[in-house]
Parts: structure tokens; sequence; C-alpha cells
């Protein structure tokens, strides 16, 4: 068995987040953005995993967001993308993303547990408690309005999982969301369970993620207000007995210049944007999620156009460590990392901010 290297606090973590999307995290018409094919995804996580990359965490989207490009229109589903990636890499960790309300979580337990098998328990599972109300409406289901409902549904639907992990006879569930009769689980994962992630940004999602998660996902648009934040999380956790890894996700522009990475910045947002998918966007951020702090919404529509509202890392690669650093230094345990192409971009950034980051200690 390897390893998993998510579930090893040591070191500032670092993935990837949405390769398996079209255009990945840039909402752009630019004709380079992202082409999101199994040949790049498989080119990238062999990169990624012969680099010391920490993980790879996908996106799971079943309608796009429309404009020209329909930006995250064409997705690579999520449980059948890992499993391909852990059956071509070593060691890093790669994240299956599972809505709740889609997914049955018999079905779930022995997805993920096959999968452990096939990556030789480097598995990962990143729960989504539903937002996107389109995306409901496409699957024939209903969100319910209410954040109670969402995370209620998530908790029963997490623990019938925890429990196939863990029981070794057929039982039988009489819950409020789930009726089961003579279920058992097995296989299980090789270290009986796996790293698990979720996005949280409303009360009723911390107490989830701070009940459940070994890290919890959050936008850093104010690094002041994150600092105070992952403060309150992390006592939130420990007043659980439980210690939660707080992670965020950034958006790469790297060249040799600040003046290169700023034209590039130029071309692909303010000259190339899908600007309504861009508002598409936002607009179902505002109604249906509070993933990102609602009174800072407004403030970030051309962070949404360049990285989907990630961090911006973008400059020379002194420039780009140093603003990872600061992430660091804020209190958040990692980052995922999206580039205009992954596969070509990513080299530049292994090559030349790595080292940095390894000699400052954090990796």
């Amino acid at each position: 068995m390897t390893t998993n290297l998510m579930m090893k606090k040591d070191g500032f973590k670092l993935g990837t987040f949405s390769s398996n999307c079209s255009s990945g995290m840039t909402v752009t018409k630019a004709p380079e953005r992202w082409q999101n094919s199994w040949e790049n995804n498989l080119r990238l996580g062999k990169m990624l995993d012969a680099a010391g990359i920490d993980f790879m965490l996908p996106i799971a989207r079943w309608i796009g967001y429309g404009g020209e490009t329909d930006f995250h229109g064409g997705v690579l589903e999520t449980m059948t993308w890992a499993a391909g990636l852990l059956a071509h890499t070593e060691n890093l960790t790669v994240f299956a993303t599972i809505h709740t309300a889609a997914n049955n979580p018999v079905v779930v337990a022995k997805q993920i547990a096959t999968i452990d098998q096939i990556g030789k328990g480097r598995a990962g599972l990143n729960v989504v408690a539903g937002w996107n109300k389109p995306e409901y409406e496409a699957l024939g289901l209903t969100l319910p309005d209410d954040h109670e409902t969402r995370y209620g549904y998530a908790q029963e639907w997490l623990d019938v999982i925890r429990k196939l992990w863990k029981s070794d006879e057929y039982f039988d569930w009489d819950g409020k969301y789930f009726n089961l009769k003579h279920v058992a689980g097995d296989p299980k994962p090789l270290s009986g369970t796996v790293p698990i992630l979720n996005a949280a940004g409303s009360p009723q999602g911390r107490d989830f993620a701070t009940d459940n998660a070994n890290y919890l996902f959050t936008p850093a648009i104010d690094l002041a207000r994150s600092k105070d934040e992952i403060q309150e999380l992390k006592e939130q956790a420990s007043g659980k007995g439980r210690d939660v890894g707080v992670l965020t996700f950034s958006h790469v522009i790297c060249r040799e210049t600040e003046a290169e990475a700023r034209a590039y910045q130029k071309y692909i947002t303010d000259d190339n944007a899908d600007w309504e998918a861009v508002d598409n966007l936002v607009n179902l951020q505002f109604a249906h999620a509070h993933s990102f702090p609602h009174d800072l919404l407004a403030q970030i529509r051309y962070l949404m156009a360049q990285g989907h509202g990630g961090f911006p890392l973008v400059g020379t690669p002194q420039q780009v460590a140093e603003g990872i650093i600061k992430l660091h230094e804020t209190g958040f345990a990692g980052s995922t990392l999206s580039f205009v192409d992954y596969a070509e971009e990513f080299p530049f950034f292994r090559d030349n901010v790595l080292p940095i980051l390894a000699e400052a200690g954090i990796r």
C-alpha cells in the first residue's frame, strides 16, 4: 500500500483543480484554453506525479454555464477519471467529486473502495451536498432551499458509506433519507477510509465539514479575512476533537517577467473573457451557494473570469512563489493550482517555482 499524501499533514499541499472540465478554471474564449481530453489529463497526471504534487481534484458538472464557450459544458466524469489516473500514477492522491443527491451511497462506497485498490491506497472523496439548481433540474432532482436539509441528507449519506467501510457484517439501515436492506461493503478502502474533502460556506456546511472532512475547501479573496476565518474553523474543529486542514484554490499565470504575465492576463481576461458565461456563474453563486462570501461576489467578477474566483498568482516565478508563501502564512494547509493550459504551463512552474518553495521550507 502507498501512503496517501493527503493523510499526511506535513508541508503545504499542492494539487490541481478542474482539469477534467472544458476550459479548466478560466472562463475565456482564447483558442489555447484547456482542452479536457483524457489524453491531456493523463499527460498532466504523469507530470504532476513525477514532480511530487500531492493531489488532483476534479469538478463534477452535468451541464455547462452557457455563453459562447458553454464553460464547463464538457466534463469527464470524476469517478472513472480518478480510476484511470490512479492506474497510471504512483504517488499522488486522486479525488473523485461526488454529488450526494445523484449517487447512491452503497454504490459510491464500493466505487471508492475499488479505485482505492487500483491506486494502492491513494483515492480521495470530495463530498458535494448540492448548490447548482439548474443541474438538479437537469437530473430530475429538487435542490432543497434550506441548507439544513442538504447537509442532513449528506450526513446520513456519508454515515452509510462509513458503516459500509467499517462493518464486516450485512446490515439494514432505517434512516430519515435511506432505507436499506441487507447491505455490506466489500471491498473496503485499503486503510479503512480515504481523505474526505468538502467545500462549505454556510454555517450548516461548516458544521458538516468540521464534523467529517480532513480538509475544508474555501476561497481566498481577502487574506486578512481568510486568516480570521481559518482560525475560527480550526477552533470549531478542535472543539470537536478534530484536526481539519483548510485548503484554497489559486490560478497561476507565471512568466519570465511580470510584464509578460500581466500582458497574458489581459489577453485571457480583458480581451477574451466569455462574460456571458461569467455572469451566469456569478448569478448562480449569488442564488444558491455560500462557497463565496456574498458580500465579496460583486468584487470578484474579474477573478471569476480569470480563474473561477481563485487566488491570483500572476507574475514571475519569485512573485508566484511569494503568493503561495503568503497563503501558507495565512494558515492555509494547501492550495489547488489551475492554468489556462495546465499541461503546457505546469513545466515552467515545476522548474522555477517549486524550487523556491522548497528553499522556503514549505514543500
